[in-house]
């Protein structure tokens, strides 16, 4: 059975694993409950160094300050489930947490202020705003009608030429309000035509659709090209 703790071990710290010495604040666990049940589920391993050396946990007080963190310190609470391993005489404790499968869970950032965290690659990150526009839509199931007017078609092309862009870019380089910017860009993730990209530094959109052109069917007589389609959950 400690085979399994050690194969997950050797895949390194990722999106849907973290590794934990010890646990010494609720409050920092939090965010990593919280980031893992608003993306795509995770495991943490307690008694488990960075590096990935074991070193066991110490005291069954880990446990509850797990517990004392999904309780109080996430909100909504998060659901978990524990097994205890023992890998060559440590004990590790292993902490699973599901995906979310409604409303976003909360923690509290470094200011005590509950904020929505995600998990991105390696990293408990605070969600972007327009994140969080883009689930607010999802939950509405409203369909997403878009004009692609001069500014549309502005931030397609600048994107088949080039990475990425940012939102504060996009808003000064089209001339636009961050209104109307973040409404063009959460449209346009809503339809899977762009990506978010969330890391540390900020957040950058991509062009994940090459092929937009196909997304788009020109109405006669219209003065611009429309989109209906109904957002998937």
């Amino acid at each position: 059975m400690s085979e399994y703790i050690k194969q997950l071990i050797a895949q390194g710290e990722n999106q849907r694993l973290d590794f934990k010495f010890e646990i010494s604040d609720s409050r920092k666990i939090a965010r990593s409950l919280v980031a893992f049940a608003n993306t795509d589920g995770g495991k943490l391993l307690v008694g488990v160094k960075d590096n990935g050396v074991i070193a066991g946990v110490r005291s069954d007080e880990e446990y509850h300050m797990v517990e004392a963190a999904a309780q109080l310190f996430c909100r909504p609470e998060v659901v978990f489930h524990t097994k205890e391993w023992n890998v060559g005489g440590k004990k590790v404790l292993e902490v699973i947490v599901p995906k979310a499968k409604a409303e976003k869970h909360k923690a509290p950032d470094k200011n005590d202020v509950f904020k929505v965290f995600v998990r991105v690659h390696d990293q408990n990150l605070l969600a972007d705003p327009l994140l969080l526009g883009v689930w607010k839509r999802q939950r509405s199931a409203a369909p997403v009608r878009v004009s692609l007017a001069e500014t549309e078609m502005w931030l397609l092309q600048f994107l088949e030429t080039n990475e990425s862009i940012s939102l504060s870019m996009f808003m000064q380089e089209a001339m636009i309000s961050k209104q109307k910017a973040s409404l063009i860009l959460v449209n346009f993730v809503l339809l899977g035509i762009i990506d978010m990209q969330m890391s540390e530094k900020g957040t950058k959109f991509v062009l994940k659709e090459p092929n937009y052109q196909a997304f788009f069917e020109e109405e006669k007589g219209a003065q611009f090209v429309h989109l209906y389609k109904g957002v998937k959950k």
